[in-house]
């Protein structure tokens, strides 16, 4: 009797415990987060991975540091929709992000808004791209409808889109005009709001959204002239990378001097894979780059660094952005609010300790009519959902998706397209607003379109025309021109 007792207070405590934050398990505060997430970098721009010319010597030490996923993957093959994926754990086309410049529903719950909620400190720095504004990156409106402040981040200096050296960018609608490059700027801004933080006593939550290295390309003199034998775009592309990693350095170093480095996760990822035209290759060989659901328009750089609870290590383990905002709840004790509401990711905290290797939950993807879906070694592709054609690789066996083996393995294929369908139909289901307490999407949620054709921008023009990354778009005839290939 004495032995089963034991066992059952065992047992119960177990339970118990599975309820428990990591942080309170191991008896410290509340741990401090930071996401940062890269801009058009491919899975092969790293140093870790051995690129031909680009040394990245702050994450290597990052990824040295933390588990480094070998398989991590956006959330779309393009940047608004894997941003929409990171603060809301759903998938881009539940939440309306239906392609970059969709806007993200208010009718959503994010990331932010529930760890404010739970007395973290909440910031925004750089690139938002979830208000439905397309075109290059210009401050984000005092009265927009969708800034940051609308889905939980107290604090915010934020642009609508890409933007490089020399930026304005808007305070909570105040504009700004900053000198240097793009990423050291917002490092620099989001490490004061975390000093902050940190003198009161209060944990925060900064999300740093870089604009690096999307194009336009506009690198300093110093970080381009190692690539003086590459063409003059892929010179200013691989020269945008080296400040933004080095801007990694100035982070983790920034943790240290507060002495939080221990206990703040630092999540790196990038939003899509990498682009087709810089030399040397972007995504380290795979198949495919940004807008393809192939490995190399999926697949992106993934590092969680917290030295207090991850043994540090290399994972194969497939992971997704999908899984950032479970993994989070996790880590804090925070619940979600609404256990109707599906949720595309799972938490990895598992993974913090333990070299885990098959994954219970598929990781699905659908994006203009494209689809896939990754089943640990298995992977189902199609470009036309709707019409069929489906693929299937091991990528495991095949990272680069070289050889269609659905014919030798139909059961699998069918297995998986089946699961592939009737998450799309779900998918719908939540297109349509059934998720939401009102049934039904709200009307006044904006369409996609160019800040160039708002007339809230329209009083800037005149001394936007100027600036070298606004002239063009600002130029009549292109305005024209835009306007008629819009038209088409």
């Amino acid at each position: 009797m004495p032995d089963t007792l034991c066992a059952m207070r065992t047992t119960l405590f177990v339970l118990a415990l599975s309820f428990v934050p990591v942080w309170a398990v191991v008896g410290q505060e509340r741990p401090n987060i930071v996401l940062v997430m890269a801009d058009d970098q491919g899975w092969g721009q790293t140093g870790y991975y051995n690129h031909p010319v680009l040394k990245t010597p702050h994450l290597d030490a990052m990824a040295s540091s933390g588990i480094r996923f070998d398989r991590f993957y956006a959330g779309a093959p393009v940047c608004s929709p894997t941003r929409g994926c990171v603060l809301t754990g759903r998938a881009n086309d539940r939440i309306g992000v239906l392609s970059h410049g969709y806007a993200l529903r208010r009718q959503e719950i994010t990331i932010a808004s529930l760890l404010a909620g739970a007395g973290y400190a909440t910031g925004h720095f750089g690139k938002w791209h979830l208000n439905g504004i397309r075109g290059p990156g210009v401050p984000v409106l005092h009265g927009d409808t969708h800034h940051p402040g609308k889905f939980g981040f107290q604090s915010w200096l934020s642009v609508t889109n890409f933007f490089d050296r020399d930026p304005i960018l808007s305070r909570r609608g105040k504009f700004e005009e900053f000198e240097g490059d793009s990423s050291e700027i917002v490092i620099d801004e989001a490490l004061k709001f975390m000093r902050r933080q940190h003198k009161n006593r209060q944990p925060f939550f900064a999300v740093v959204w870089y604009g690096t290295p999307h194009d336009p390309f506009k690198a300093a003199d110093d970080d381009a002239e190692a690539f003086a034998d590459l063409d003059p775009v892929s010179r200013q592309h691989y020269g945008e990378l080296v400040a933004m990693d080095r801007s990694i350095g100035t982070l983790r170093s920034g943790l240290r001097e507060m002495n939080v480095a221990d206990n703040t996760i630092v999540w790196f990822c990038s939003d899509n894979g990498g682009l087709a035209k810089i030399k040397p290759d972007t995504v380290g060989g795979l198949r495919g780059n940004k807008g393809s659901v192939y490995e190399g328009g999926l697949r992106v750089p993934g590092i969680i660094e917290w030295p207090a609870s991850i043994q540090p290590r290399t994972s194969l383990y497939p992971a997704s952005v999908l899984d950032i905002l479970p993994t989070l709840l996790d880590v804090t004790g925070v619940e979600y609010p609404d256990s109707d509401r599906p949720l595309d990711g799972i938490s990895l905290t598992k993974l913090f300790d333990d070299d885990l290797r098959v994954r219970h939950k598929p990781i699905p993807f659908r994006h203009t009519g494209k689809a896939a879906l990754v089943d640990n070694r298995f992977k189902l592709v199609t470009n036309r959902l709707n019409e069929g054609g489906f693929e299937l690789y091991d990528i495991e066996k095949d990272p680069k998706e070289k050889k269609n083996i659905s014919e030798q393995e139909p059961v699998i294929a069918q297995r998986m397209r089946q699961q592939l369908l009737l998450w799309s139909e779900s998918v719908d289901h939540s297109a349509d607003g059934k998720d939401y307490p009102e049934g039904q999407v709200d009307r006044s949620e904006p369409v996609s379109r160019f800040w160039m054709d708002m007339d809230e921008y329209k009083p800037f023009f005149g001394q936007w025309k100027s600036r070298w990354e606004y002239a063009g778009r600002l130029d009549p005839e292109s305005r024209k021109k835009r306007k008629r290939k819009t038209a088409q």
